[in-house]
């Protein structure tokens, strides 16, 4: 088991073979937590909240334009709702 040493500034170093095994990435924000007689250090979720202008173009359409009648004529699902429910018994 790894130990580190607290400096006089209350840094310590983290053990490469951790960071590695744990992929945390220089800059990595972590959170401390008082357990017992010790720490608890985990890394902080990343937010996953996009805004809507970073979406924009996240979908690619490689072929030609489709006209707007086609995109929102109403689909028949009945032939596959029945294939699904012949599995499903």
């Amino acid at each position: 088991m790894p130990t580190v040493t607290l400096s006089t500034t209350g840094q310590v170093v983290i053990p490469k073979e951790i960071r590695d095994a744990l992929h945390w990435e220089t800059g990595a924000e972590l959170t401390l937590t008082a357990v017992g007689n010790g720490i608890l250090l985990k890394a902080t979720p990343k937010k996953r909240g996009k805004r809507l202008e970073d979406l924009i173009g996240m979908l690619q359409h490689d072929g030609p334009p489709i006209p707007i009648e086609e995109l929102c004529k109403p689909m028949d699902y009945s032939a596959d709702w029945e294939e699904s429910e012949k599995r499903s018994r």
